[in-house]
Protein backbone atom coordinates (compact mmCIF):
# COMPACT_ATOMS: atom_id res chain seq x y z
CA UNK A 1 0.00 0.00 0.00
CA UNK A 2 2.62 2.67 0.88
CA UNK A 3 4.72 4.08 -2.37
CA UNK A 4 8.47 3.38 -2.81
CA UNK A 5 9.25 6.93 -2.04
CA UNK A 6 8.37 5.88 1.79
CA UNK A 7 11.16 3.14 2.05
CA UNK A 8 13.73 5.10 3.07
CA UNK A 9 11.69 6.59 5.93
CA UNK A 10 10.39 3.13 6.70
CA UNK A 11 13.38 1.86 7.16
CA UNK A 12 15.02 4.18 9.03
CA UNK A 13 12.38 6.44 10.73
CA UNK A 14 9.19 3.68 10.63
CA UNK A 15 7.68 5.53 14.08
CA UNK A 16 7.93 8.90 12.11
CA UNK A 17 5.67 7.24 9.09
CA UNK A 18 3.19 5.83 11.34
CA UNK A 19 3.10 9.06 13.39
CA UNK A 20 2.37 11.14 10.18
CA UNK A 21 -0.32 8.19 8.96
CA UNK A 22 -2.43 9.00 12.32
CA UNK A 23 -1.94 12.28 12.58
CA UNK A 24 -3.31 12.37 8.58
CA UNK A 25 -6.13 10.33 10.02
CA UNK A 26 -6.97 12.40 12.89
CA UNK A 27 -6.80 15.85 11.64
CA UNK A 28 -8.47 15.80 8.42
CA UNK A 29 -8.99 19.74 7.24
CA UNK A 30 -13.19 18.89 6.37
CA UNK A 31 -13.64 16.55 9.74
CA UNK A 32 -12.04 19.40 11.92
CA UNK A 33 -13.64 22.66 10.06
CA UNK A 34 -17.27 20.48 10.14
CA UNK A 35 -16.31 20.03 14.19
CA UNK A 36 -15.92 23.52 14.98
CA UNK A 37 -18.55 25.02 12.66
CA UNK A 38 -20.93 22.27 14.94
CA UNK A 39 -19.43 23.29 18.39
CA UNK A 40 -18.55 26.92 18.46
CA UNK A 41 -21.06 28.82 19.50
CA UNK A 42 -19.43 32.79 18.98
CA UNK A 43 -16.42 32.31 16.79
CA UNK A 44 -16.33 31.60 12.99
CA UNK A 45 -14.11 30.68 10.07
CA UNK A 46 -13.64 33.62 7.52
CA UNK A 47 -10.23 34.06 6.55
CA UNK A 48 -8.49 31.48 8.58
CA UNK A 49 -9.94 28.42 8.88
CA UNK A 50 -10.33 26.66 12.09
CA UNK A 51 -7.94 23.68 10.51
CA UNK A 52 -5.54 25.86 9.63
CA UNK A 53 -5.05 26.84 13.26
CA UNK A 54 -4.85 23.46 14.61
CA UNK A 55 -2.02 22.27 11.99
CA UNK A 56 0.10 25.37 13.07
CA UNK A 57 -0.27 24.50 16.53
CA UNK A 58 0.25 21.02 16.10
CA UNK A 59 4.17 21.82 15.01
CA UNK A 60 4.13 23.76 17.89
CA UNK A 61 2.87 20.78 20.13
CA UNK A 62 5.66 18.22 18.08
CA UNK A 63 8.00 20.32 19.27
CA UNK A 64 8.65 20.67 14.91
CA UNK A 65 8.68 24.87 15.72
CA UNK A 66 9.98 26.22 19.14
CA UNK A 67 6.35 28.53 19.47
CA UNK A 68 3.44 29.91 17.68
CA UNK A 69 5.13 33.03 16.01
CA UNK A 70 8.31 30.51 14.27
CA UNK A 71 5.71 28.16 13.27
CA UNK A 72 3.63 31.07 11.92
CA UNK A 73 6.66 32.40 9.97
CA UNK A 74 6.87 29.11 8.00
CA UNK A 75 3.65 29.39 6.66
CA UNK A 76 3.13 33.52 6.40
CA UNK A 77 2.68 32.87 2.63
CA UNK A 78 0.37 30.53 2.80
CA UNK A 79 -1.95 32.04 5.15
CA UNK A 80 -3.72 34.54 4.45
CA UNK A 81 -3.92 36.82 7.84
CA UNK A 82 -1.45 38.24 10.22
CA UNK A 83 0.11 36.64 13.08
CA UNK A 84 -1.46 38.73 15.75
CA UNK A 85 -5.17 37.30 14.14
CA UNK A 86 -3.63 33.77 14.80
CA UNK A 87 -3.26 34.83 18.36
CA UNK A 88 -6.67 36.32 18.92
CA UNK A 89 -7.65 33.59 17.43
CA UNK A 90 -5.95 31.40 20.23
CA UNK A 91 -7.53 33.77 22.90
CA UNK A 92 -11.44 33.20 22.00
CA UNK A 93 -10.49 29.65 21.73
CA UNK A 94 -14.06 28.11 23.18
CA UNK A 95 -13.53 25.81 25.20
CA UNK A 96 -16.34 23.71 24.00
CA UNK A 97 -14.82 23.24 20.69
CA UNK A 98 -11.11 22.11 22.07
CA UNK A 99 -12.73 19.38 24.23
CA UNK A 100 -14.96 18.15 21.22
CA UNK A 101 -11.31 18.10 19.93
CA UNK A 102 -10.27 15.44 22.03
CA UNK A 103 -13.36 13.72 22.54
CA UNK A 104 -13.65 13.16 18.56
CA UNK A 105 -9.72 11.94 18.37
CA UNK A 106 -11.00 9.30 20.50
CA UNK A 107 -14.22 8.22 18.72
CA UNK A 108 -12.18 8.09 15.63
CA UNK A 109 -9.38 5.83 17.02
CA UNK A 110 -11.19 3.31 18.89
CA UNK A 111 -12.29 1.69 16.02
CA UNK A 112 -9.01 1.36 14.59
CA UNK A 113 -8.04 -0.13 17.87
CA UNK A 114 -10.40 -2.41 17.69
CA UNK A 115 -9.88 -3.77 14.17
CA UNK A 116 -6.07 -4.11 15.74
CA UNK A 117 -7.44 -6.45 17.80
CA UNK A 118 -5.78 -4.21 20.57
CA UNK A 119 -8.53 -3.77 23.08
CA UNK A 120 -7.14 -4.67 26.66
CA UNK A 121 -9.80 -6.66 28.90
CA UNK A 122 -12.05 -4.86 31.29
CA UNK A 123 -11.15 -4.28 34.58
CA UNK A 124 -14.55 -5.67 35.72
CA UNK A 125 -16.68 -7.77 33.23
CA UNK A 126 -19.79 -5.41 32.35
CA UNK A 127 -18.31 -2.14 33.45
CA UNK A 128 -16.18 0.92 31.23
CA UNK A 129 -13.44 1.80 33.73
CA UNK A 130 -13.02 5.42 33.13
CA UNK A 131 -10.28 6.91 35.35
CA UNK A 132 -11.04 10.62 35.73
CA UNK A 133 -7.50 13.35 37.33
CA UNK A 134 -6.66 16.77 36.93
CA UNK A 135 -4.02 18.77 35.99
CA UNK A 136 -2.85 22.45 36.75
CA UNK A 137 -1.05 23.94 33.62
CA UNK A 138 2.20 24.99 34.42
CA UNK A 139 2.61 28.66 34.72
CA UNK A 140 3.17 31.13 32.05
CA UNK A 141 5.20 33.56 31.64
CA UNK A 142 3.72 37.57 32.27
CA UNK A 143 3.63 38.92 28.83
CA UNK A 144 -0.08 39.66 29.63
CA UNK A 145 -0.50 43.21 31.12
CA UNK A 146 -2.72 42.17 34.07
CA UNK A 147 0.37 39.77 35.22
CA UNK A 148 3.20 42.04 35.00
CA UNK A 149 2.59 43.89 38.47
CA UNK A 150 2.86 40.34 39.89
CA UNK A 151 5.88 38.58 40.96
CA UNK A 152 3.20 35.59 41.77
CA UNK A 153 2.89 32.36 39.30
CA UNK A 154 0.63 33.22 36.18
CA UNK A 155 -1.66 29.77 36.15
CA UNK A 156 -3.85 29.71 33.22
CA UNK A 157 -6.06 27.07 33.91
CA UNK A 158 -7.36 23.33 34.91
CA UNK A 159 -8.15 20.42 33.00
CA UNK A 160 -9.94 17.68 34.03
CA UNK A 161 -9.17 14.58 32.33
CA UNK A 162 -11.21 10.75 31.38
CA UNK A 163 -8.54 7.84 30.31
CA UNK A 164 -10.35 4.75 29.37
CA UNK A 165 -7.68 2.05 29.88
CA UNK A 166 -8.90 -0.86 27.91
CA UNK A 167 -8.73 1.45 24.93
CA UNK A 168 -5.19 3.41 26.26
CA UNK A 169 -7.18 6.98 25.27
CA UNK A 170 -8.25 10.34 26.85
CA UNK A 171 -11.69 10.34 25.83
CA UNK A 172 -12.91 13.19 27.01
CA UNK A 173 -12.27 16.24 29.38
CA UNK A 174 -13.28 19.04 31.34
CA UNK A 175 -12.06 22.68 30.81
CA UNK A 176 -12.34 25.37 33.22
CA UNK A 177 -9.97 28.61 32.72
CA UNK A 178 -9.53 29.35 36.25
CA UNK A 179 -6.55 27.86 37.52
CA UNK A 180 -7.72 28.25 41.24
CA UNK A 181 -10.75 25.79 40.31
CA UNK A 182 -10.93 22.37 42.59
CA UNK A 183 -12.47 19.33 40.92
CA UNK A 184 -15.57 20.05 43.12
CA UNK A 185 -16.24 22.91 40.83
CA UNK A 186 -16.82 20.78 38.04
CA UNK A 187 -18.96 18.45 39.69
CA UNK A 188 -21.67 18.73 36.67
CA UNK A 189 -19.86 18.44 33.69
CA UNK A 190 -18.63 14.71 35.14
CA UNK A 191 -22.05 14.16 36.18
CA UNK A 192 -22.71 15.14 32.78
CA UNK A 193 -20.04 11.98 31.04
CA UNK A 194 -21.27 9.37 33.38
CA UNK A 195 -23.01 6.86 31.87
CA UNK A 196 -25.07 3.63 33.29
CA UNK A 197 -22.16 0.43 33.31
CA UNK A 198 -19.37 2.75 33.70
CA UNK A 199 -17.00 2.40 36.46
CA UNK A 200 -14.95 5.68 37.77
CA UNK A 201 -11.84 5.84 39.84
CA UNK A 202 -10.41 8.48 40.83
CA UNK A 203 -8.57 10.04 44.09
CA UNK A 204 -10.12 11.77 46.95
CA UNK A 205 -10.09 15.02 45.18
CA UNK A 206 -13.32 13.90 43.96
CA UNK A 207 -15.06 12.15 47.35
CA UNK A 208 -17.87 14.62 47.48
CA UNK A 209 -21.58 13.32 48.36
CA UNK A 210 -22.70 15.03 44.87
CA UNK A 211 -20.50 12.88 43.07
CA UNK A 212 -21.25 9.82 44.78
CA UNK A 213 -24.63 10.12 44.68
CA UNK A 214 -24.97 11.42 41.17
CA UNK A 215 -22.66 8.14 39.73
CA UNK A 216 -24.82 5.47 41.71
CA UNK A 217 -28.01 7.38 40.80
CA UNK A 218 -26.77 7.12 36.65
CA UNK A 219 -26.44 3.20 37.28
CA UNK A 220 -23.04 3.57 37.40
CA UNK A 221 -19.94 2.43 39.96
CA UNK A 222 -17.13 4.29 42.01
CA UNK A 223 -14.04 3.47 43.33
CA UNK A 224 -12.66 6.66 44.92
CA UNK A 225 -10.28 7.25 47.66
CA UNK A 226 -11.98 8.82 50.75
CA UNK A 227 -11.62 12.47 51.33
CA UNK A 228 -11.20 13.32 54.84
CA UNK A 229 -14.03 15.85 54.94
CA UNK A 230 -16.68 13.60 53.64
CA UNK A 231 -19.57 12.76 56.32
CA UNK A 232 -20.56 8.94 56.64
CA UNK A 233 -21.34 6.49 59.15
CA UNK A 234 -19.77 3.07 59.52
CA UNK A 235 -21.53 -0.01 60.01
CA UNK A 236 -20.59 -3.47 61.97
CA UNK A 237 -17.04 -3.97 62.18
CA UNK A 238 -14.29 -4.07 60.19
CA UNK A 239 -12.88 -7.69 58.40
CA UNK A 240 -9.78 -8.76 57.54
CA UNK A 241 -9.70 -9.35 53.86
CA UNK A 242 -5.96 -10.32 53.53
CA UNK A 243 -3.20 -8.47 52.02
CA UNK A 244 -2.04 -6.89 48.74
CA UNK A 245 1.63 -5.76 47.37
CA UNK A 246 1.27 -2.58 49.47
CA UNK A 247 -0.19 -3.55 53.01
CA UNK A 248 -2.80 -5.39 54.63
CA UNK A 249 -6.99 -4.88 53.37
CA UNK A 250 -9.89 -4.76 55.77
CA UNK A 251 -13.27 -3.84 54.73
CA UNK A 252 -16.65 -2.41 56.57
CA UNK A 253 -19.81 -1.26 55.74
CA UNK A 254 -20.78 2.40 55.35
CA UNK A 255 -23.51 4.47 55.02
CA UNK A 256 -23.80 8.25 53.29
CA UNK A 257 -26.69 10.40 53.25
CA UNK A 258 -27.49 13.11 50.92
CA UNK A 259 -30.53 15.62 50.33
CA UNK A 260 -32.62 13.06 51.73
CA UNK A 261 -31.64 9.70 50.23
CA UNK A 262 -29.41 7.25 51.81
CA UNK A 263 -26.72 4.87 50.43
CA UNK A 264 -25.00 1.77 51.30
CA UNK A 265 -20.92 1.28 50.31
CA UNK A 266 -18.38 -0.43 50.72
CA UNK A 267 -14.48 1.07 52.53
CA UNK A 268 -11.79 -0.85 51.97
CA UNK A 269 -8.96 0.00 54.00
CA UNK A 270 -5.50 -0.82 53.30
CA UNK A 271 -2.71 -0.21 55.57
CA UNK A 272 0.13 0.56 54.06
CA UNK A 273 4.02 -1.17 54.39
CA UNK A 274 5.55 1.98 53.58
CA UNK A 275 3.78 5.97 54.02
CA UNK A 276 2.81 7.67 51.23
CA UNK A 277 4.77 10.91 50.85
CA UNK A 278 1.66 12.73 52.58
CA UNK A 279 2.88 10.51 55.27
CA UNK A 280 -0.69 8.80 55.39
CA UNK A 281 0.10 4.82 56.69
CA UNK A 282 -3.83 4.12 55.75
CA UNK A 283 -5.77 4.76 53.05
CA UNK A 284 -10.10 4.59 52.85
CA UNK A 285 -11.16 3.35 49.44
CA UNK A 286 -14.75 4.11 49.09
CA UNK A 287 -17.24 1.48 46.23
CA UNK A 288 -20.43 0.96 45.78
CA UNK A 289 -19.19 -2.02 43.53
CA UNK A 290 -21.23 -5.62 44.61
CA UNK A 291 -18.86 -7.65 46.48
CA UNK A 292 -19.79 -10.88 44.02
CA UNK A 293 -17.99 -8.41 40.77
CA UNK A 294 -15.33 -6.99 42.84
CA UNK A 295 -13.97 -8.16 46.18
CA UNK A 296 -11.63 -5.85 48.77
CA UNK A 297 -8.49 -6.64 47.04
CA UNK A 298 -9.91 -5.75 43.77
CA UNK A 299 -11.06 -2.92 44.60
CA UNK A 300 -7.63 -1.97 46.35
CA UNK A 301 -5.11 -3.09 42.90
CA UNK A 302 -8.08 -0.90 40.98
CA UNK A 303 -7.30 1.87 42.81
CA UNK A 304 -3.58 1.67 42.84
CA UNK A 305 -3.65 1.11 39.03
CA UNK A 306 -5.94 4.59 38.53
CA UNK A 307 -1.67 6.12 38.52
CA UNK A 308 -1.68 5.05 34.59
CA UNK A 309 -3.51 8.39 34.04
CA UNK A 310 -0.76 10.28 35.73
CA UNK A 311 1.61 8.30 33.43
CA UNK A 312 -0.70 9.86 30.48
CA UNK A 313 -0.24 13.63 31.94
CA UNK A 314 3.87 12.65 32.49
CA UNK A 315 4.23 11.20 28.83
CA UNK A 316 2.09 14.57 27.25
CA UNK A 317 5.11 16.91 29.54
CA UNK A 318 7.66 15.61 28.42
CA UNK A 319 7.55 14.57 24.88
CA UNK A 320 5.53 17.48 24.07
CA UNK A 321 5.32 21.11 24.33
CA UNK A 322 1.71 20.40 25.64
CA UNK A 323 2.11 24.19 27.97
CA UNK A 324 3.72 26.45 25.88
CA UNK A 325 4.71 28.90 28.65
CA UNK A 326 4.14 32.09 26.14
CA UNK A 327 0.47 31.51 26.11
CA UNK A 328 -1.01 33.31 28.76
CA UNK A 329 -4.49 33.67 28.03
CA UNK A 330 -5.99 30.96 29.36
CA UNK A 331 -8.06 29.68 26.29
CA UNK A 332 -5.14 29.64 24.16
CA UNK A 333 -3.09 27.29 26.85
CA UNK A 334 -5.85 24.99 27.09
CA UNK A 335 -6.15 24.30 23.86
CA UNK A 336 -2.78 23.85 23.34
CA UNK A 337 -2.93 20.88 26.24
CA UNK A 338 -5.54 19.88 24.04
CA UNK A 339 -4.23 19.27 20.95
CA UNK A 340 -1.31 17.53 22.99
CA UNK A 341 -3.81 15.03 24.60
CA UNK A 342 -4.90 14.28 21.38
CA UNK A 343 -1.07 13.94 19.87
CA UNK A 344 -1.01 11.30 22.87
CA UNK A 345 -4.28 9.55 21.72
CA UNK A 346 -1.92 9.09 17.89
CA UNK A 347 1.08 7.60 19.97
CA UNK A 348 -1.62 4.84 22.07
CA UNK A 349 -2.78 4.45 18.52
CA UNK A 350 1.32 3.65 17.90
CA UNK A 351 1.41 1.46 20.58
CA UNK A 352 -1.67 -0.25 19.70
CA UNK A 353 0.22 -1.14 16.50
CA UNK A 354 3.16 -2.43 17.71
CA UNK A 355 1.23 -4.60 20.17
CA UNK A 356 -0.67 -5.90 17.24
CA UNK A 357 2.99 -7.13 15.62
CA UNK A 358 5.81 -7.41 18.10
CA UNK A 359 5.36 -8.88 21.61
CA UNK A 360 3.91 -6.86 24.69
CA UNK A 361 6.37 -7.06 26.94
CA UNK A 362 9.33 -5.22 24.12
CA UNK A 363 6.48 -2.88 23.26
CA UNK A 364 5.95 -1.44 26.95
CA UNK A 365 9.23 -1.26 27.46
CA UNK A 366 9.75 1.45 24.65
CA UNK A 367 10.73 4.70 25.60
CA UNK A 368 8.09 7.51 24.95
CA UNK A 369 11.21 9.77 24.87
CA UNK A 370 12.90 8.14 22.00
CA UNK A 371 10.14 7.67 20.15
CA UNK A 372 9.42 11.22 20.57
CA UNK A 373 12.93 11.99 19.63
CA UNK A 374 12.58 10.10 16.29
CA UNK A 375 9.73 12.09 15.16
CA UNK A 376 11.60 15.49 15.92
CA UNK A 377 14.49 14.52 14.21
CA UNK A 378 13.25 13.33 10.88
CA UNK A 379 9.38 14.61 10.32
CA UNK A 380 10.45 17.75 8.69
CA UNK A 381 13.05 15.97 6.85
CA UNK A 382 10.38 13.72 6.03
CA UNK A 383 7.52 16.33 4.87
CA UNK A 384 10.02 17.78 2.36
CA UNK A 385 10.87 14.11 0.68
CA UNK A 386 6.85 13.35 0.92
CA UNK A 387 5.02 16.60 0.76
CA UNK A 388 1.44 16.30 2.08
CA UNK A 389 -0.06 15.97 -1.61
CA UNK A 390 1.64 12.27 -1.03
CA UNK A 391 -0.23 11.36 2.22
CA UNK A 392 -3.83 12.49 1.19
CA UNK A 393 -5.03 9.04 0.37
CA UNK A 394 -4.04 7.63 3.84
CA UNK A 395 -7.08 10.18 5.28
CA UNK A 396 -9.39 8.77 3.42
CA UNK A 397 -8.97 5.22 4.50
CA UNK A 398 -11.12 3.50 6.85
CA UNK A 399 -10.64 1.96 10.55
CA UNK A 400 -9.72 -1.15 8.77
CA UNK A 401 -7.42 -0.05 6.28
CA UNK A 402 -5.96 2.33 8.43
CA UNK A 403 -5.17 -0.74 10.74
CA UNK A 404 -3.44 -2.90 8.16
CA UNK A 405 -1.10 -0.08 6.90
CA UNK A 406 -0.10 0.69 10.49
CA UNK A 407 0.49 -2.86 10.89
CA UNK A 408 2.96 -2.94 7.89
CA UNK A 409 4.85 0.06 9.00
CA UNK A 410 4.97 -1.59 12.81
CA UNK A 411 6.40 -4.68 11.38
CA UNK A 412 9.53 -2.45 10.46
CA UNK A 413 10.24 -0.92 14.09
CA UNK A 414 12.78 -3.21 16.22
CA UNK A 415 11.11 -2.05 19.45
CA UNK A 416 14.77 -3.14 21.47
CA UNK A 417 16.52 0.00 19.61
CA UNK A 418 13.82 2.21 21.94
CA UNK A 419 14.47 -0.02 25.07
CA UNK A 420 14.04 2.23 28.23
CA UNK A 421 17.09 2.68 30.38
CA UNK A 422 16.97 1.39 33.83
CA UNK A 423 18.96 3.06 36.99
CA UNK A 424 19.81 1.74 39.85
CA UNK A 425 18.18 3.21 43.26
CA UNK A 426 19.18 6.66 44.23
CA UNK A 427 21.55 7.61 46.34
CA UNK A 428 20.73 10.02 49.07
CA UNK A 429 22.60 13.41 48.47
CA UNK A 430 25.13 14.66 50.98
CA UNK A 431 24.93 17.23 53.34
CA UNK A 432 25.50 20.55 51.68
CA UNK A 433 27.60 23.81 53.54
CA UNK A 434 24.76 26.93 54.09
CA UNK A 435 23.69 28.62 51.73
CA UNK A 436 25.12 31.58 51.11
CA UNK A 437 23.76 34.09 48.04
CA UNK A 438 25.90 35.18 45.64
CA UNK A 439 28.60 32.19 46.27
CA UNK A 440 30.38 30.54 43.92
CA UNK A 441 32.79 27.70 43.21
CA UNK A 442 35.18 26.82 40.70
CA UNK A 443 34.55 22.80 39.39
CA UNK A 444 37.91 22.74 38.23
CA UNK A 445 39.38 23.18 42.18
CA UNK A 446 36.60 20.65 43.46
CA UNK A 447 37.38 17.82 41.21
CA UNK A 448 41.33 18.52 41.48
CA UNK A 449 40.95 18.07 45.74
CA UNK A 450 39.34 15.11 44.95
CA UNK A 451 41.77 13.59 43.32
CA UNK A 452 44.00 14.49 46.55
CA UNK A 453 41.96 12.83 49.12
Amino acid sequence: MLAAAFQPFLEKAPLCVMTRLTLESLFRPERLDALFSDTAQVQYQRELLFSQLVELMQSVVLRVHPNVYAAYKKRETQLSVSDQAIYDKLQRMELGVSAALVEDSAQQLTPVIDALGARSPDWVPGYRTRIIDGNHLSKTERRLKVLRPTWAAAMPGKVLAVYEPAIDLVTQVCLTPDGHAQERALSEDILALVQRRDLWIADRNFCTLKLLFGIDIKGAAFVIRQHAGLPFRLLGKRRFQGRTDTGVVHEQAMELEYEGRTLSVRRVTVTLDQPTTDGDTEIHIVTNLPQEKADALAVAEMYRKRWTIEGRFYEVTQTLNCEPNTLGYPKAALFAFCLALVASNAVALMRASLRAVHEVKPVEEMSRYYMALEVRETYVGMMIALPPSEWLPFARLDAADLAETLREVARYVEPTKYRKAHRGPKKPPPPKGKYKNGGHVSTHKLLQRQKQE
